[in-house]
């Protein structure tokens, strides 16, 4: 039996509770602080996309030259891969700056704000936002590619198999952000095995191959196999001047390997104390484990020739893996396990994006350049906003690519060398203004970081300009003008609420309060508004019936005279035209056009928790209230009915 002296709680909605069975229970804020990762958490966490990139990110650079060059694409991959460990050299310590001086959420675009201003700061933010974007969809499509790869390479062509590529792939998407609506502490502790999977599978296949390739048993794969990319001539390429242009379309292209390096700054705030230097030790291991990876692979792939596939499948760190571990059981072990571990860290490395983007979203809505919603925490302490913004958004795009990671790839670089573009020239900027020791060296790293970075942005515009790179070259600035719009609709408004009047300004004193009460009917809603209105002390009270239906209006004219109790008379305004809200806002405007009556108007809304009271009844409390909002001298209450829990008083006193 309820306690009567209990205070009266509100029932839980249907939807409410579908959600508390679906997230678990709900998290108090208070508990925000301890919902911070550890390092080896956040190593796997967060570096699971910038690590994942080792299984597409060789094989790229490949897919660019092994059409125009043929075999001697397999000996240029290492200079290739070289210049992209440099320039990943460079990046490491440019970062490992930001999260030392900027330990909140934000990363580049905070970078870029304090030091250029919010407005050039957006340019930061889009670049990183479309990463991430892109990023979902490019880690969950190759996952399913590698498990697609091992299919291929075990059981031979499945009839049917390649079709899951796009299904498989949109329902990971959806299990990553209910994964993340969970809240973080639990996000840390799935996702951080597969990063730590992947890295013992692949060491444990760079190991074996080194082994075997002292010994002199490591094969070649069969670069003329059935759905290989087509093998060009070194001689023609050359020839036509290809060879720069190939070159800098490869290292555009094995760019992607350095995607996810940027997600650690812009998450430093889910780091435990002291944020910064647990950051930077953090940044400095995945940046080691990353190029030990990808230099890995394409050493594997310039000895065992491991060739791309038209489609996609089977992937050039299959084959590698497949080659290096032979046939048998023994080998079909080894395979499967580096192909799931690939899979399990791909499609984990697409949880990445569900911290950074959420954060990074948030940061800049609090800067009022993305809707303020994004900076609401949810029943996990999550961003949900963000993180089912980012799921929608990705698979639109997965749908749209078919889930093609060569596609997706040509979207993918040029956001987020545009954020290391930024980040580097915030803080050559910021060390300028400052004197410190080793100032000149903090300069000169990030001042080449900048160039460099931009750079790399130039060449993937231009020589991946036709295959899509157009969309985010458009995008960008489309992106940039939108968030400074929305900056400028929220100043706008900021400015209109400010401009109140002070004490002892000139403000409009009122002669005279008049309350309408609209009636539509004479029931206990009714009633409760014309008691209100007398509490409200008005000069006149008035209940106003606006005839739509001529037999209905004599019908309540009668019933309100009949009524008990009810002393206000009822006026009943003709509304021939069935306009009721043109109606009722000339009633308004005549009421106060002598500038000395001031108006309230009392809308009974009669509320239903059912789904079928709701079917059965539409509301137009908040019609009539958005046409007076902008009359001067009117102001609209809205009185709620519970008709529902009326209902149910009702049955239970008879």
């Amino acid at each position: 039996m309820a306690d009567p002296a209990a205070p009266l709680q509100p029932p839980d909605r249907p939807a409410y509770r579908l959600k508390r069975l679906l997230l678990g229970p709900p998290l108090v804020t208070e508990r925000i602080r301890r919902e911070k990762l550890g390092n080896p958490a956040a190593l796997g966490v967060l570096a699971s996309d910038c690590i994942s990139s080792t299984a597409y990110g060789s094989e790229e650079m490949l897919r660019v030259l092994v059409p125009v060059i043929g075999v001697a694409a397999f000996s240029l991959i290492l200079p290739v891969t070289g210049a992209i460990l440099l320039v990943l050299l460079l990046v490491t310590l440019c970062y490992s700056d930001v999260v030392m001086i900027y330990t909140r959420a934000g990363g580049s675009y905070v970078v870029a704000r304090e030091n250029f201003g919010p407005d050039i700061a957006q340019i930061a933010s889009v670049a990183l936002l479309v990463d991430y974007i892109v990023t979902v969809a490019v880690q969950v499509s190759a996952g399913t590619n590698a498990i697609i790869s091992f299919a291929h390479l075990v059981g031979g062509t499945w009839t049917g198999i390649d079709h899951l590529q796009l299904p498989l792939s949109a329902l990971v998407i959806l299990i990553l952000a209910y994964g993340n609506l969970r809240g973080l502490r639990e996000a840390g502790r799935v996702f951080m095995v597969p990063a730590y999977l992947f890295i013992v599978a692949v060491g444990l296949m760079l190991v074996v191959g080194v082994v075997r390739g002292l010994t002199g048993r490591l094969p070649h794969a069969d670069v003329h196999a059935a759905g290989a990319v087509p093998l060009g001539t070194s001689g023609s390429g050359w020839l036509y001047g290809a060879s720069l242009f190939i070159v800098l379309r490869s290292f555009a292209n094995g760019g992607s390997s350095l995607t996810g390096l940027e997600a650690i700054s812009n998450s430093v705030s889910v780091f435990r104390d002291p944020k910064g230097h647990n950051a930077r030790r953090t940044l400095i291991t995945m940046s080691c484990i990353l190029g030990t990876l990808v230099l890995g692979v394409s050493a594997l792939a310039h000895f065992t020739h491991a060739i791309p596939y038209r489609d996609g499948t089977p992937t050039v760190l299959a084959q590698e893996a497949h080659l290096v571990f032979g046939n048998g059981v023994v080998g079909a072990l080894g395979l499967a396990f580096v192909q799931l571990a690939t899979a399990l860290i791909l499609y984990t490395g697409a949880n990445t994006p569900f911290t950074g983007f959420p954060f990074l979203a948030s940061f800049v809505a609090e800067d009022r350049f993305l809707p303020r919603q994004l900076t609401r925490r949810g029943h996990r302490l999550a961003f949900s906003n963000g993180i089912i913004a980012l799921a929608v958004v990705a698979l639109a795009l997965l749908v749209v690519t078919e889930a093609n990671v060569d596609r997706l790839v040509a979207l993918y670089a040029i956001g987020v060398f545009t954020a290391f573009t930024m980040a580097g020239a915030g803080l050559t900027a910021y060390h300028l203004r400052r004197r410190e020791p080793g100032r000149s060296w903090k300069v000169a790293v990030n001042l080449t970081t900048a160039a460099v970075s931009a750079a790399v942005v130039l060449i993937f515009g231009i020589t991946k300009f036709t295959e899509g790179a157009w969309l985010v070259v458009v995008v960008f600035p489309l992106g940039v003008w939108a968030l400074i719009r929305i900056n400028r609709e929220y100043r706008a408004e900021a400015a209109a609420l400010e401009a109140v009047p002070r004490p002892g300004d000139d403000v409009p004193r009122w002669r005279r309060h008049v309350v309408f009460v609209l009636a539509d009917t004479i029931d206990l809603a009714t009633v409760k508004a014309l008691r209100y209105a007398h509490e409200l002390r008005p000069d006149e009270v008035r209940a106003v019936h606006f005839m739509v239906d001529e037999s209905h209006a004599r019908r309540l004219m009668a019933r309100w005279e009949a009524t008990a109790g009810v002393t206000v008379a009822l006026e009943v305004v003709a509304c021939p035209d069935r306009r009721l809200r043109h109606a009722v806002m000339e009633l308004a405007a005549r009421t106060t056009e002598d500038g000395q009556t001031a108006l309230t108007l009392l809308v009974p809304r009669r509320t239903y928790t059912s789904p079928l009271g709701k079917l059965l009844h539409r509301g137009t409390a908040e019609s009539l209230a958005r046409v007076l909002e902008h009359l001067p001298g009117v102001a609209v209450t809205i009185l709620p009915f519970a008709v529902s829990l009326a209902a149910r008083e009702s049955e239970a006193t008879e």
